[in-house]
């Protein structure tokens, strides 16, 4: 039994050769404390199943378990049904390790994208605060930079002005130039 076609193939023969019923194989499973549908063990069984894709974990393995009786290792069990039950068992306890560090790795994910996006908004605040003093700098220097205009343009009328006056003074003494 190495792919689910296989499996569903022997459960079927399993289900055959006991002559169960969908609700006798519901029964079955409940009792392993497992839930499955009874249109879903309904679809299993159907003709051609074996060819269609099922869930393993939800729909397969706990109808395997209540008719295979694949978990249980018994001494009536020959080597190769015993060997095949033990690497069912550890390949049942890999997956569930496997699933557990899936759900722990997911959550230390999700954890470190936490902390990514609380640095990058500390370093977006951070820049926006730079961005907003360097706006203010500029617009001081801006205001300084026309006031600094405004003085020379003042100083330059007034030195227009003074000159105009020194040149039309009435009492200027001409002297000959050259």
């Amino acid at each position: 039994m190495t792919n689910t076609r296989d499996v569903i193939l022997k459960l079927k023969e399993v289900r055959d050769e006991k002559g169960l019923s969908y609700n006798d194989i519901l029964s079955l499973i409940e009792k392993n404390g497992d839930y499955i549908s009874r249109s879903s063990i309904q679809r299993v069984f159907s003709d051609g199943s074996e060819d269609v894709s099922f869930r393993y974990e939800e729909t397969i393995r706990p109808i395997a378990k209540a008719l295979l009786d694949i978990e249980t290792i018994e001494d009536t069990d020959n080597m190769d049904i015993q060997a095949m039950k033990s690497l069912l068992k550890y390949k049942i306890q890999r997956i569930e390790e496997l699933e557990r560090q899936v759900d722990h790795l997911t959550s230390q994910l999700d954890k470190e994208k936490i902390k990514y996006h609380e640095k990058l908004e500390r370093e977006r605040e951070r820049s926006n605060r730079s961005i907003d003093f360097l706006k203010e700098q500029v617009a001081l220097k801006d205001k300084r930079m026309d006031l600094l205009l405004d003085s020379v343009a003042e100083k330059d009328n007034r030195y227009q002005e003074l000159l105009k006056l020194i040149l039309t003074c009435p009492g200027r003494k001409e002297t000959p130039c050259g």
